[in-house]
């Protein structure tokens, strides 16, 4: 995905747990910031996302009278515009999990943002079925995250170089 803006500043913003905190996801409310450790090259927090609505009967059986929370630990790397996910079913994250990573290339006065990972879904008979239902809801946080991303930029850009007359 391309996003408008310089790598440093797209890995500060991805670095800013304040940043998740603004965003509209469709699937889960807004996050709690449970931990942040930052110094300077790192970031690492630590978000919890309750599952909104009737997102999937399926987890929502699995679950059972537990909430029905995702927690996401994010890593950022400063110095090279590169960061790790790890995220789980708070209700049972030795079987419901998944971890990635992400680096961002500048390109042309933009950045290509790319993400690989794995969501791992140990639940005979069910696992495929969950394991498919949770990468599109993760694809389509990531596009409204770098879409954003790209608003956020071109909005500061423009507070940069405010339009009028003299």
């Amino acid at each position: 995905m391309h996003i408008s803006g310089p790598t440093n500043t797209i890995a500060s913003l991805l670095a800013d747990p304040t940043f998740y905190l603004g965003l509209e996801l469709p699937d889960v409310g807004k996050p709690e910031v449970l931990d942040v450790h930052q110094d300077g090259t790192w970031s690492v927090f630590r978000l919890r996302y309750v599952v909104a609505g009737d997102q999937s009967r399926i987890l929502r059986g699995l679950a059972g009278s537990a909430s029905l929370a995702w927690l996401q630990d994010v890593r950022v790397d400063l110095t090279t515009g590169s960061g790790q996910l790890r995220y789980e079913a708070e209700f049972d994250p030795l079987r419901i999990y998944g971890t990635g990573g992400f680096t961002l290339t500048p390109d042309r006065g933009s950045t290509i943002f790319r993400f690989d990972g794995e969501v791992v879904v140990a639940v005979p008979g069910l696992g495929r079925l969950l394991e498919r239902e949770i990468v599109h809801q993760l694809v389509n946080r990531l596009s409204i995250e770098t879409s954003a991303l790209d608003a956020r930029l071109r909005r500061d850009a423009e507070s940069d170089h405010p339009t009028g007359t003299l």
